[in-house]
């Protein structure tokens, strides 16, 4: 074995030795060498002395470098984590905690100051400080402080290059030393998953930004309720209430819109400059799990999967790793192993011996944009002018001069809008004292959400840990309040169930689809949705439960509202589809039918619109010929696939078409510009065609982020309109090259010959050489100077690009937006089977590799088997973990 790494060691270095000439051309060289690109490889096998430690910690790591750590004590055991994640993703994890606190300036300078300045806004850093002080346990605490005590082992023995090749570069830049590890630090990742994990909050800006366009029922036929009669929910038998959940809309909506439009524009690219770190948000991004009882499976035991759908980053957002006690007991519990993210102790979705858990989002809209009415330092409350709260935040930029920002708030939380004018001067405004400006006209937005409420999420990480059983497992999610998540369960004894966690509010008036008026408390939160009362099964009769970002429970029988905004069930649908496919014919799932089902790539929409494609009469022999590829094509979107490629393109088209083109400059992908009416035109959207009044209007959203983005949102609305062929939407103005539409039919054709152009110049004329593969492409970008650093430090750390199979809203969810191009913005994270009929036989798949540091063997190493859908052996005995083990390290006192 050790005769078969040479070569790609070798090759390994090679290349480094080339990157290294390239940089010293470039004027790097005599900062870097190829000892610099290596000095951060951390010592993997052999003996290190570790202060902190009771008793010695053996860290096993596989051919892959996922490292499985066996101690006596929970507190080494953590200690240890922590040593081992600083070894290999300390760049991360600096960077996640500048995040967290809003210090990114403190980093990488000046242009970091405004996403700085609305994350202070938030104030994460300090709920997260006040969760740790008054709500963790005691026990929680311990192991923060201890997992903080290995990173800080680490810290005290590397810097600059030795701790990753990032901070060589950085020192290009500025002198920054990374501070120690605090427990805070690890408790504040917890907001960044919160907030990536929203909800809904972009869709109520979103259908507030387009009342500059539409009218209210326009905008409704673009956000359709949820299908229940053909997208059956997550729980079919709630048994938690029978009544039916309603609230009326919130009543002076237009005016309320019509007085916060700016504001809400400039919050939208505000939110856009804020780091992902676990990718965009919003309905039509989501994760698959599905659980299958044994009665139904070829082991006679569970199999459970999961896969959840995040921003593709280099490294992966997820880290893998082996958690073990050398003898369990109730001071050492831990015996678990699975995913969990490099800054944060414990396993996040995994298995111990005992039981297996996934996550998905629930989605549950846990924020409200609330109008505030600002006078002269006060806010206006139920007819009373109150004081706002105010506070000072200090932002130190590396380079650059300090800053100072004013922070408002009231009742409601946060003033968000200030952010975006008091930084960039986006908008209308005007000081109302000395402290921070005012809005001079129309309403200022503040933010309520649940996790600016301080829980102890944490304390739900080492007891989902540690359950052993389904009551264990609804106990520990009861303390998991943000983000709100879909928790799948199985366990050894053959039982699977679901369960619903999360701080979920019960509002008063209103329903939280559009802003609500701040000054009117009718419209407070009243509490949260009781634990006992969120929805949960277990054992159903039907034999296997599916989540996968679809609505969690028909609400005509359930007493609380959870959201209207979910994701409309395609995956879901599909994948009880296939398992119903095995079960009625009489068979029993495998693990091998599971790796099938995960990387699935049917379209459903697909099917439903090509018949209409073609049924066109197309004359133009040219567009014809991209036309006849969808005669006998299975809606199987492969890498390979001509008739995918042009499906999609086909699609693309239409959405511009039909929809993209009416919708408000906020929405619409930036720099992409339309001549249309001006905003205040009260002209319908079918009567465009020849107004003299037209402007030129560019589009103001990040691709990634813009409309419409072809998610099964996009889907249901097509499908609502496909048996009206007279709909407004399939009017379109003429161009140069094409007459008006006025029909279905007509804006088809036009839809095949567009993308049959688009085709064209994209891949070339011979349509035998088309392929999905080629336009749906991955990139995997270091998250901080692999998109912002100087070009050959991009080059060192980024890798691709892949060219993949599957697409947005099919169960192998390699996602992207059909607003902004093809490439690929979101994937699937991570891929897991569990088989809880033998642990080892289990299966997982990270997206790159365990290691952060590039050009390490394990920095990409899984990315191709991930992008060919392949897995890895995932063991968990230990008598299998010595076995696969390629190096062995001893941690001593």
């Amino acid at each position: 074995m050790p005769r078969a790494k040479k070569p790609r060691r070798r090759a390994r270095l090679i290349l480094i030795v080339v990157v290294m000439f390239l940089l010293a051309g470039l004027g790097y060289g005599a900062y870097w060498s190829v000892s610099t690109v290596r000095a951060s490889f951390p010592q993997v096998s052999g003996e290190l002395t570790v202060e902190g430690l009771s008793a010695p910690v053996t860290v096993e790591r596989d051919g892959n470098g996922i490292p499985q750590l066996y101690a006596d004590t929970a507190e080494d055991l953590f200690l240890a984590q922590g040593y081992v994640q600083a070894q290999d993703r300390f760049w991360e994890m600096d960077v996640r905690r500048h995040v967290t606190a809003g210090e990114l300036s403190e980093m990488f300078g000046e242009g970091q100051v405004e996403t700085d300045a609305f994350l202070r806004t938030m104030g994460w850093r300090e709920v997260a400080q006040r969760e740790y002080d008054e709500e963790l346990s005691e026990e929680t605490k311990r192991y923060l402080r201890a997992y903080t005590d290995g990173v800080n082992a680490y810290l005290a023995e590397h810097s600059g290059a030795g701790l990753s090749v990032e901070y060589a570069a950085l020192g290009f830049e500025n002198d920054y030393a990374p501070e120690p590890w605090d427990p805070v630090d690890s408790v504040a990742w917890l907001k960044a998953m919160a907030w990536d994990l929203t909800g809904n909050m972009q869709d109520e800006i979103d259908r507030s930004l387009l009342a500059g366009r539409l009218s209210q029922k326009e905008i409704e036929e673009l956000y359709p309720p949820y299908p229940y009669d053909s997208h059956a929910p997550i729980v079919t038998e709630p048994g938690n209430g029978t009544e039916t959940y309603s609230v009326p809309a919130a009543e002076g909506y237009e005016d309320a819109v019509d007085g916060v439009s700016t504001q809400l524009s400039s919050l939208s690219r505000t939110l856009g400059d804020i780091p992902s770190l676990l990718g965009p948000n919003g309905a039509g991004i989501g994760s698959n799990s599905w659980v299958i009882s044994g009665d139904h499976t070829t082991t006679g035991q569970p199999l459970l999967a999961n896969d959840p759908h995040l921003a593709p980053s280099l490294p992966s957002v997820w880290y893998q790793m082996g958690l073990h006690c050398n003898e369990l007991s109730d001071a050492c519990p831990y015996d678990v192993s699975g995913f969990t993210f490099a800054g944060m102790p414990g396993v996040v979705i995994g298995h111990n011996q005992s039981i297996a858990w996934g996550m998905t989002n629930l989605g549950a809209d846990v924020t409200d944009l609330r109008l505030e009415q600002l006078d002269d330092g006060n806010y206006l409350r139920d007819g009373e002018w109150v004081p706002y709260d105010t506070r000072t935040e200090v932002i130190e930029v590396a380079g650059g001069e300090t800053r100072e920002i004013t922070v408002r708030s009231t009742d409601n939380g946060p003033i968000i809008s200030d952010r975006e004018e008091e930084l960039t001067n986006v908008g209308a405004s005007a000081p109302v004292d000395a402290q921070a400006p005012d809005r001079g006209s129309g309403y200022a937005v503040s933010l309520s959400w649940t996790a600016l409420t301080p829980s102890n999420t944490m304390d739900a990480v080492f007891s989902l840990n540690a359950a052993t059983d389904f009551a264990e497992f609804r106990t520990a999610a009861q303390d998991f309040a943000v983000p709100s998540q879909n928790l799948i369960y199985a366990d050894t004894a053959g039982n699977i169930g679901y369960q619903a966690p999360g701080a979920i509010p019960i509002r008063g008036e209103g329903n939280g689809r559009y802003p609500s008026p701040g000054w009117d408390s009718a419209y407070d939160w009243q509490g949260y949705i009781p634990q006992e009362a969120l929805p949960y099964e277990y054992n159903p009769e039907r034999g296997y439960i599916v989540t996968a970002n679809q609505a969690v429970v028909d609400p005509s029988g359930y007493d609380y509202h959870l959201t209207e905004d979910w994701s409309y069930g395609t995956r879901s649908n599909r994948i009880e589809e296939l398992i119903q496919e095995t079960i009625a014919e009489g068979g029993n799932v495998s693990m091998t039918d599971m790796q099938e089902i995960q990387l699935d790539n049917h379209n459903e929409m697909a099917e439903v619109l090509t018949p209409y494609l073609l049924d066109v009469d197309i004359q133009d022999g040219y567009v014809r010929e991209a036309q006849d590829l969808l005669e006998g094509w299975d809606y199987s979107q492969d890498a390979d696939s001509p008739a995918a490629a042009y499906y999609n393109s086909v699609w693309r088209n239409l959405l511009q078409l039909a929809f993209g083109d009416k919708l408000p400059k906020e929405v619409r992908v930036e720099g992409e510009c339309l001549m249309v009416p001006p905003a205040d035109d009260s002209q319908p959207i079918e009567d465009l065609d020849g107004d003299a009044r037209l402007i030129n209007e560019c589009g103001e959203r990040d691709p990634d982020t813009a409309q419409p983005d072809g998610g099964d949102r996009w889907f249901l609305v097509v499908q609502n309109i496909l048996d009206d062929p007279g709909s407004r939407w399939w009017h379109t103005p003429a161009d140069a090259d094409q007459p008006a539409t006025d029909t279905r039919d007509e804006l088809l054709r036009r839809a095949m010959r567009d993308a049959r152009w688009e085709m064209t110049a994209e891949l070339g004329k011979d349509i035998d050489t088309w392929s999905w593969g080629r336009m749906h492409t991955l990139m995997l970008n270091n998250q901080t100077l692999g998109t912002e650093g100087p070009g050959p430090v991009q080059w060192l750390l980024n890798r691709g690009p892949w060219e993949l199979s599957g697409g947005t809203d099919v169960v192998n969810a390699t996602g992207w937006n059909a607003a902004g191009g093809y490439d690929i913005t979101w994937v699937p994270s991570m891929r897991m089977i569990v088989s809880l009929d033998d642990f080892d036989e289990s299966l997982w798949i990270n997206l790159t590799g365990a290691s952060g540091h590039a050009y390490h063997d394990n920095y990409t190493d899984q990315t191709e088997l991930w992008a060919d859908g392949e897995y890895l052996p995932w063991v968990h005995s230990r008598q299998a973990v010595e076995e696969s083990a390629g190096d062995t390290l001893t941690l001593s006192p």
